[in-house]
């Protein structure tokens, strides 16, 4: 029986928003008791760690999702996939272990820090979320971080008080998630059945994983990279403590953008299998109308309002996050679509080859921009060489997706939330550039604008609104029949 797609984003959106949460909700706080340059060191140390669970993961949540996906329905086909990825990715995780500890965990000026986050490389190991999202079973993962990210919250207020307790910051992080992972465990007998060992076939998984492998890869080389190549070109960690803070609002926006994309991953994938071609088109279609309906009233909000928003919210020394944010937010758009042609469509019909390659180039563009412009802009220049990599990915992509929908077809769906958002920004700065710094100006700011992008679009007879509002009435509806029934 097919899960509700709304059901499932909301559950989705839920645990993806959770997983940026702490960060979020904390930045303001460790902005003012840590400071740019400790920030600065959690960001470099923590893209170091991730190329190792890079190598340790493969290519397996991706992998392990769709294929779950394929065998949703068939008990025995799905617990023989699950314990044969869970091997394989136990295996290649341990080896990562023991590469970081020898190469970073032993000594150097970080070693405290490296050796904490190799509590980060075991907690992959326990990661199964790809399990339930392959079966759409989204809500699983949600009950888990809620309890988890709220005793880290506590955790962090009560005992992160001063810059020397940026060690107690790293053991919080890890350790949340750790223990999030290990508990998701526990719903696992409910949904597997025992299988022998010798049935158990370990190589047919690893040509697939690898090919996918590659470019995640690619991904994170322009994901990531840019902290590390920021601290080792400007050798100033503040500056990539500003990098890290903007980048901390760009990836709440996202997580909201690519939330429904993660759900639909699953459904693409199902409708691939049994050829049923109408439904991919309809979820994608889906995608795109949701995608273009948040993105751009995100990022013209995010221009608008980012003067006056990070004083208060970062505190005194932040001001450098300012042109990295507004440099950084047409991304949101970017990412949204390339989300939808590559990870959700490419990749969900088996087009590896040509998603890898997108990826591939996408890297090698934003590799030569960082070498270019970090070295005169800093941060800023990251955050432009990112753009430029990403719409260079997008344009590649493009080719292979036309047979879904053109850049003409895609772009025509834009066209009403374009004109909404820009008389919002327009409304939305003129009275941001009046206002004083503050909490509450801002949350001003974000109400109004929110009310003059819904209302140019109800102007406008803008379709997929009146569509949102149709299912939740219709929902609210068969909550009440059933409540009375």
């Amino acid at each position: 029986m097919k899960k509700s797609i709304a059901k499932n984003y909301i559950y989705n959106l839920i645990y993806q928003m959770l997983l940026i949460l702490l960060p979020l909700v904390t930045t303001p706080y460790l902005s003012r008791v840590l400071g740019a340059e400790p920030i600065g060191i959690y960001g470099y140390t923590i893209s170091i760690v991730t190329y190792f669970i890079l190598f340790g993961t493969l290519g397996v949540a991706m992998y392990g999702q769709r294929e779950i996906a394929y065998i949703q329905e068939d008990e025995e086909k799905r617990s023989k996939a699950f314990w044969e990825i869970i091997i394989i990715r136990s295996i290649t995780l341990s080896i990562s272990i023991i590469l970081f500890y020898l190469i970073y965990g032993r000594t150097g000026e970080y070693a405290l820090y490296y050796r904490i986050l190799i509590i980060q490389l075991l907690a992959n190991v326990f990661d199964i979320s790809w399990f339930f999202q392959g079966l759409e079973e989204f809500d699983k993962t949600v009950i888990r971080n809620l309890i988890v990210k709220l005793l880290s919250l506590v955790l962090i207020f009560t005992t992160v008080r001063a810059p020397e307790d940026l060690w107690k910051y790293f053991a919080i992080y890890v350790g949340a998630e750790l223990l999030g992972n290990t508990t998701l465990w526990l719903y696992l007998p409910r949904y597997l059945k025992r299988v022998s060992i010798k049935k158990l076939e370990l190589k047919k998984h690893v040509k697939p994983i690898l090919s996918l492998f590659i470019p995640q890869i690619a991904i994170q080389i322009y994901t990531v990279l840019d902290k590390t190549m920021i601290g080792n070109i400007t050798k100033d960690m503040t500056e990539v403590g500003y990098y890290e803070q903007a980048q901390k609002i760009v990836k709440a926006a996202l997580t909201i953008l690519t939330s429904l994309q993660t759900v639909m991953n699953s459904r693409i994938a199902n409708a691939h299998a049994n050829k049923n071609e109408k439904e991919i088109k309809e979820c994608l279609k889906t995608s795109f109308n949701f995608l273009w309906f948040l993105s751009i009233p995100m990022m013209f909000g995010i221009i608008a309002v980012v003067t006056k928003f990070v004083p208060w919210y970062y505190g005194e020394g932040f001001e450098g996050v300012i042109p990295i944010l507004i440099a950084t937010s047409p991304i949101l758009i970017v990412i949204g679509i390339s989300g939808i042609t590559g990870s959700q469509y490419l990749v969900q019909i088996g087009k590896q080859k040509a998603f890898t390659k997108s990826v591939t180039i996408g890297a090698i563009v934003n590799i030569i921009f960082n070498f270019i412009l970090i070295r005169n802009f800093g941060g800023i220049g990251a955050a432009i060489a990112s753009v430029i990599a990403e719409i260079t990915v997008l344009g590649v992509q493009l080719k292979y997706f036309k047979e879904q929908f053109s850049l003409l077809e895609i772009l025509k769906l834009s066209v009403k939330c374009f004109i909404s958002g820009i008389i919002m920004f327009a409304v939305v700065r003129t009275i941001t550039y009046y206002m004083p710094v503050s909490i509450t100006n801002t949350i001003i700011q974000v109400i109004v604008g929110v009310i003059v992008y819904i209302g140019m679009l109800v102007i406008l007879k803008y379709q997929f609104l009146y569509d949102i509002f149709n299912q939740v009435i219709r929902g609210i509806k068969q909550k009440i029949l059933k409540e009375e029934g």
